[in-house]
């Protein structure tokens, strides 16, 4: 096994990443790093071997790991990466804060950062991912971040670098999110936690979130631009699509489309990775075949699978 560098923080091999994941699959990563802190991750990255990729991974909301795992040493941002504060407007927020948090924090010093309130996961992901819902993006309020460059070097990004686009940018590759600053519209705060009510009592009412899964599976087929701002929406929605297909409720072993909402992925228990990923190729087959639209993937899909899973 590769020699890797000493740490501060605590590195751990094999472990199994459905542990990790809100979708509770995957196989073992070859090793999970939780860095001490910025100059630990500087220092890991910079003496880690070059043919030995990184994965950094936060909560993993938006993510099937397969069940064969992943050959690679994973970064899981812990306490000392999550503080959040607020000045003049400005969110400062670490990449392991929850986007939920973030929202509340801002709300209670009168920064409108709503939109984050009902996105899963934590800064580091919504800003890789442009997340946004409600007509509103990581992308309309992102001002810069903090990252640590795969050579160790730490560096400060302004937004306008990373090409946020519809659920995707251009960050570097291996490159970890430390920090991410924001800026929202000043507000009452009482009337920003009313309004983030109103958004959780929406999404329980329309989504399953008491059900085990990762979000919505897939991007809207048409709507956005590539800005992913507001002023670019249509009508076409990927459930719509899923739903003319005839897929709600679909079901493959423990994997289920939701009947409740058909662009979430449910593992109604003891559901492998190759069962959830299937039965979203067999969507997105089914899609293509009634409608001609190709359904993307927006839950990240990575690691191998089992050998009996192959081919």
């Amino acid at each position: 096994m590769t020699q890797l560098p000493d740490v501060r923080g605590t590195l751990i091999p094999g472990k199994p990443l459905s542990e990790l994941t809100w979708l509770r699959v995957g196989g073992p990563a070859d090793w999970v790093f939780h860095p001490a802190d910025t100059d630990d991750l500087s220092t890991f990255l910079r003496d880690l071997p070059a043919d030995m990729p990184v994965f950094p991974m936060g909560v993993g909301s938006n993510l099937i790991v397969r069940d064969g795992g992943l050959r690679a040493v994973v970064v899981r941002l812990g306490r000392g990466f999550n503080g959040i504060s607020v000045e003049r407007g400005r969110v400062t927020a670490g990449a392991a804060a929850l986007d939920a948090h973030v929202a509340r924090r801002a709300a209670d010093a009168g920064v409108d950062l709503t939109f984050l309130r009902t996105i899963p996961g934590a800064v580091g992901g919504a800003v890789c991912m442009n997340a946004g819902c409600y007509g509103t993006y990581v992308a309309d309020h992102l001002i810069e971040i903090r990252a640590v460059l795969r050579s160790g070097d730490i560096v400060t990004c302004p937004a306008s670098e990373l090409k946020l686009a519809y659920r995707s940018s251009a960050l570097p590759e291996g490159a970890v999110i430390i920090e991410a600053v924001f800026e929202g519209a000043m507000a009452d705060p009482a009337e920003l936690h009313a309004k983030m009510a109103e958004q959780l009592r929406k999404r329980d009412e329309t989504q399953p979130t008491k059900d085990r899964s990762a979000g919505s599976t897939f991007r809207n087929p048409a709507g956005f631009s590539s800005t992913g701002r507001a002023d670019d929406v249509h009508d076409l929605k990927a459930w719509k699509v899923i739903d003319d297909a005839g897929m709600r409720g679909a079901q493959r072993g423990g994997a289920q489309m939701s009947p409740m909402h058909s662009n979430f992925l449910v593992n109604t228990g003891g559901a492998t990775a190759a069962e959830l990923e299937g039965l979203g190729e067999e969507v997105r087959k089914r899609v293509f075949q009634h409608s001609g639209i190709e359904l993307v993937w927006e839950i990240k899909r990575i690691g191998e699978p089992m050998p009996s899973d192959e081919g």
